[in-house]
């Protein structure tokens, strides 16, 4: 166990799967420890309007209000987001609006929330304009990992903290402004503390989370949370997920004679709706145990077929992030996009049949699981816990990273507006690695869970045992004690 204290904040222990892990749990009803969180601080500075940017500003802005802690955001002279900003509530006027050297200068704690080629390119100029003795905040590990890829650190004299949410920055926000009449609602956040120079780092980050709206704050390294967070984007969370959809529509259109409609129905719409949202309520398990007598048969036939081609492909991504390589291919494709900007996602005739898929849905429609939908995505979603606790990830980083973060923030994306709502409002980072990724899942599935299944070899039963007694059962059981206590909800 991961063990910390905290002056402020009360600790629990919970047993997940028989592993001991501490936790801190957030909520409005802890708001009046922040001030006691934030003694000595000044001005927070928000540095960055991407996706998490807008979110956590304006969270942070609404629940330090009347705590004498000042919230200022700081972009880049003449950028775009300055108008989105203002919008927002932030000026330059009553200083809460700036440049964003000019800020990171005047605050003692900087959370840098700009894109991460952004970070690698102005990392020293960042450091030099720190205060002595500030705090540096990060909502994901990306800078570390760039920096030990070119043998640097981050500087002695500050502290260097993460906050990280498991959720996209609009699900941040959402899910905070929900909870301004449900107690505890928002996004899942772990903590990392990377340097505490004055013994002031693990509550600075703690009520960081709690200010953000995080109902449930567990503890990480921002070396695992860089390697399970960039990891995960290309797994599971949307890489996979945007793989494994396409794989399946073609199969139904092309090889089953669905109608179109019927198609994205039985792929996309069953892995945002009934499968979501069961996984979510009930555990992986319950998919599974929901199903009749045949559909268990398809189900573990699927799933035997495609968790070797899942893991396999995940095995490769969590090896290029760890050794820095997913790191340096971010970085080059960020110089490329003034030549080579990125494209669009959702061109294409499946999507196309999505939005008439969309515009038509009925409450209630296409709430039953296919089986062989199920079974393929909870074979990969398998493969990446598997995976992750094989490399040390604790429990909770691995329910998070590959279970509730898809199924409570970024799922509810793509059921809503489709596969570019869901990963174009995702950092840089993720949006160039779901486009990596998601064809070597649809190829590898494609040539080697389908083939398998159509060529008729029967499940591994010790595979399917494997699954049904895994220890992430229990864990993600007690995790649904500890969820948000109430769904996204969209206002359009």
């Amino acid at each position: 166990m991961s063990e910390f204290t905290s002056k402020v904040f009360d600790t629990e222990i919970i047993t997940l799967a028989g592993t001991k892990e501490q936790i801190v749990r957030g909520g409005r009803d802890r708001f009046h420890l922040l001030p006691k969180a934030f003694a000595g601080i000044k001005q927070i500075g928000v540095i960055g309007w991407g996706s998490q940017g807008p979110a956590q500003a304006q969270n942070l802005k609404e629940s330090l209000a009347g705590t004498g802690v000042k919230v200022a955001v700081g972009l880049r002279a003449g950028s775009s987001s300055l108008a989105h900003a203002r919008e927002a509530g932030f000026t330059e006027a009553d200083g809460t609006l700036g440049e964003m050297y000019g800020v990171i200068k005047s605050s003692d704690m900087v959370i840098l929330l700009i894109s991460d080629a952004a970070q690698a390119e102005n990392y020293q100029s960042i450091f030099d304009a720190l205060p002595d003795g500030a705090t540096l905040g990060l909502s994901h590990g990306f800078l570390l990992g760039y920096l030990q890829s070119i043998g640097k650190s981050f500087p002695k004299n500050i502290n260097v903290v993460g906050v990280c949410p498991k959720g996209m920055g609009p699900s941040v926000r959402r899910l905070y402004v929900q909870g301004k009449s449900v107690n505890g609602a928002g996004i899942n956040s772990s903590f990392a503390v990377e340097q505490d120079i004055d013994g002031r780092a693990t509550d600075l980050a703690l009520g960081w989370a709690v200010a953000i709206g995080a109902p449930y704050i567990f503890k990480t390294t921002l070396r695992n949370e860089f390697c399970s967070d960039i990891f995960g984007e290309r797994g599971i969370l949307l890489g996979a997920v945007h793989g494994i959809v396409e794989t399946l529509y073609r199969r139904y259109v092309l090889e089953q004679g669905m109608k179109e409609e019927a198609a994205f129905t039985a792929s996309v719409e069953n892995v945002t709706g009934p499968i979501s949202k069961t996984i979510s309520h009930q555990g992986i398990l319950a998919v599974y145990e929901q199903l009749g007598e045949e559909g268990k048969k398809i189900f573990e036939r699927i799933y035997s077929h495609s968790y070797g081609p899942a893991k396999d492909i995940l095995t490769e991504i969590y090896d290029e992030v760890s050794s820095c390589n997913e790191i340096r291919s971010v970085i080059m494709a960020g110089q490329r996009f003034k030549s080579y900007p990125m494209g669009k996602i959702d061109g294409t005739r499946m999507w196309q049949v999505g939005e008439k898929v969309r515009a038509a849905r009925a409450g209630g429609a296409g709430e039953e699981i296919d089986p062989f939908t199920a079974g393929m995505y909870c074979a990969t979603m398998m493969a990446q816990i598997d995976l992750l606790i094989e490399k040390g990830h604790c429990l909770s980083e691995v329910c998070n990273e590959s279970v509730i973060e898809a199924v409570d923030s970024l799922n509810p994306y793509m059921h809503h507006k489709g596969v570019a709502f869901m990963v174009d409002n995702c950092s840089t980072t993720a949006r160039l690695g779901s486009r990596k990724w998601a064809p070597r899942f649809d190829y590898n599935l494609t040539q080697q869970a389908l083939m398998n299944y159509d060529q008729g070899r029967p499940a591994d039963q010790a595979l399917i045992e494997e699954f049904k007694r895994h220890k992430v059962h229990q864990a993600l059981s007690t995790c649904a004690t500890l969820r948000p206590p109430v769904d996204i909800a969209f206002l359009d």
